[in-house]
C-alpha cells in the first residue's frame, strides 16, 4: 500500500485517478479547488480524503501537504501532479493575466507542489512524482499559446528533476495526454473534435481512466527502472 497525494483530483483525470489508486487499495489524498461539491462526492464513493487548495499560493500548498501528509501517516510516497485549466484565445488578444493565471496554475503550481513533497521522499529514500502535461506542450496548439508554454515546461521541469532526484531513490516521470474526453474539452464543438478524432490514428477521443493507466504505471514499482520519461497517451496524434 502507498501513500499518495494526487493534486487536483476532483478534475476528470484527477478524478480518475483517484478512482484508480483507491480501487488497488492504495491510501489517497487528493485537492480540489473551484469543485467542492465534486470532491465530496469523489472522497464519499472512493474513501479517499479530500483537501482544499490553492495551487498558486505557495503558503497555501505549504500547509495542504503538511495537512496530507499527517492523513497519510506522516509521509508521502506518490506524488500526482494534475491541476490544470485551459483556455483558447488568440495570441494577440491575450492579457498580461491570461498568461499569468495560465503559468500560476499549470506550471508555477508544479514547482509549488513538488518542492513541498520532495523533503517527504529525501528523508525515506523513496519517492514516485508524475507529471501531466499534454500533447500540446510538444506540438503546439494555435490559440493555445500560454497552455502550450505552460505544459512544455513541464517537460523540461520533468527531466530535469530526474536527473537531480534519482541518487534518492525518486523517480519523475510525465504523461502527456491528448483529447480526452473532460469538461475541460465540453467547449470543443462536433466538427472540431470530428477533425481531431480523424487525426488520432486510433480514431478516438480518449478517455479519463486512459490517462490514469498510464500515470499508476508510472506511480508503481513495475517502473522502478524508469525515470525522466514522457508518455503521450494521444491515440497517436502527437507521432
Amino acid at each position: 500500500m502507498k501513500r499518495v497525494l494526487i493534486i487536483g483530483g476532483s478534475g476528470g483525470i484527477g478524478s480518475a485517478c483517484v478512482e484508480k489508486f483507491t480501487k488497488k487499495n492504495h491510501l489517497v489524498v487528493f485537492t480540489y479547488h473551484s469543485h467542492p461539491s465534486a470532491a465530496a462526492s469523489l472522497a464519499a464513493r472512493t474513501g479517499a480524503n479530500a483537501l482544499a487548495c490553492d495551487v498558486t499560493d505557495p503558503d497555501d500548498v505549504k500547509r495542504c501537504v503538511e495537512n496530507a501528509a499527517k492523513l497519510l501517516g506522516g509521509t508521502i510516497d506518490v506524488l500526482v501532479n494534475c491541476a490544470g485549466i485551459a483556455q483558447i484565445k488568440l495570441f494577440t488578444e491575450l492579457t498580461d493575466s491570461d498568461w499569468k493565471t495560465m503559468l500560476n496554475t499549470n506550471l508555477s503550481s508544479v514547482f509549488h507542489v513538488t518542492r513541498a513533497v520532495v523533503p517527504y521522499m529525501i528523508r525515506q529514500k523513496y519517492g514516485k512524482i508524475v507529471t501531466v502535461g499534454s500533447m500540446w506542450g510538444k506540438t503546439g496548439a494555435s490559440c493555445e499559446v500560454h497552455y502550450s508554454a505552460a505544459k512544455a515546461g513541464i517537460e523540461g521541469f520533468t527531466k530535469a528533476l530526474a536527473k537531480e532526484l534519482g541518487p534518492s531513490g525518486i523517480t519523475v516521470n510525465c504523461v502527456e495526454p491528448g483529447v480526452i474526453e473532460t469538461a475541460m474539452n465540453e467547449t470543443l464543438d462536433a466538427e472540431t473534435v470530428k477533425e481531431l478524432v480523424e487525426e488520432t490514428p486510433l480514431c478516438r477521443i480518449g478517455q479519463p481512466k486512459d490517462v490514469a493507466e498510464a500515470v499508476y504505471f508510472f506511480s508503481s514499482d513495475r517502473s522502478s527502472f524508469v525515470t525522466g520519461q514522457i508518455l503521450g497517451v494521444d491515440g497517436g496524434y502527437a507521432i
